[in-house]
């Protein structure tokens, strides 16, 4: 991997956990025969470094539904209420 991609591309996508995500899916869609959107330097260049280019030019981007996220942790909340209430009946 190049330290210096790397650098670039965490620029761009600012979060850890995210640009890991979305490097992972990109190299396994460019092993399962994807089209790189920059043109490799050469035929040997890993896909790592293929998809961090990606995101450092710019060409591939992260896109994030806070609402979705939002709703899931609403959804966590509810659960855990719903679960306290069950754990105090057989707390007596």
């Amino acid at each position: 991997m190049d330290s210096q991609l790397l650098k670039q591309a965490m620029e761009k996508i600012g979060s850890v956990p995210v640009l890991v995500n979305l490097v992972s899916k990109r190299e396994r869609e460019l092993i399962n025969g994807a089209k790189p959107l920059v043109r490799p330097e050469s035929l040997e260049v890993d896909k790592c470094d293929i998809a961090l280019r990606e995101i450092a030019e710019g060409k591939l981007v992260a896109e994030i539904d806070f609402d979705a996220i939002a709703k899931a942790e609403e959804s966590k909340t509810r659960w855990i209420v719903k679960r306290g209430s069950v754990n105090s009946l057989y707390a007596d």
